[in-house]
């Protein structure tokens, strides 16, 4: 893990740059209702988690980095990595992830612990940078914390695509029905993937 991912410096610099458009798609995707158990994975200092919140008060936000938590401005923050959920089984109705999956050395493993912790029926919205080159849109963030353009390739581990997400969730024998992906341009391109848990292992979600 990065150092980067436990200092207060990466926290601070993460700005709620997209909170209102983060919250719109979450509202579009996932359709957040007062009943919902909502979990962020990826939360930083819980900007969107805290919105998410007005509409779902059980919603619960993880992030890596302890010192983000420290400076959350949610409720219901807890320092975790995507890739070991401390929660049981289909504990949650829905979850999202903004711009986290990149980051995660072993994205596969991210998607299975999202998957194991959703319940048969729920939905799993991600979202991830559309980099024409690994890193690309991680320079700003690498020239920030380490004066070195260079050195975005250490916080951008994987380029991603849907078709990419979906062979993860092949080769990973996940429960995950591909509902939607999208590709969407604000600042810099992005994919929105949405999944579906299957009810059972062979059934299929629109």
């Amino acid at each position: 893990m990065s150092i980067a991912y436990q200092s207060a410096r990466y926290a601070l610099l993460n700005t709620p740059v997209e909170t209102d458009r983060h919250v719109m798609r979450v509202m579009r995707h996932l359709a957040p209702s007062e009943g919902d158990h909502i979990l962020e994975v990826g939360c930083g200092r819980g900007f969107v988690t805290a919105r998410v919140q007005r509409l779902s008060p059980r919603t619960e936000g993880v992030d890596v980095n302890p010192e983000a938590v420290r400076h959350g401005v949610a409720a219901n923050l807890r320092a975790m990595s995507a890739t070991g959920l401390d929660f049981p089984d289909a504990s949650f109705d829905k979850v999202y992830s903004f711009h986290t999956i990149e980051h995660v050395p072993e994205p596969g493993r991210a998607l299975a612990e999202m998957a194991r912790v959703l319940r048969p029926g729920g939905r799993l919205m991600l979202v991830y940078p559309a980099e024409p080159i690994r890193g690309l849109y991680a320079v700003p963030a690498a020239v920030a914390l380490f004066g070195n353009p260079l050195r975005a390739r250490e916080m951008h581990l994987h380029r991603l695509t849907p078709d990419r997400i979906l062979a993860a969730i092949e080769a990973e024998h996940l429960p995950l029905a591909h509902v939607a992906s999208k590709l969407e341009f604000w600042l810099t391109p992005q994919f929105v993937t949405v999944l579906a848990k299957r009810a059972r292992p062979e059934a299929e979600l629109p």
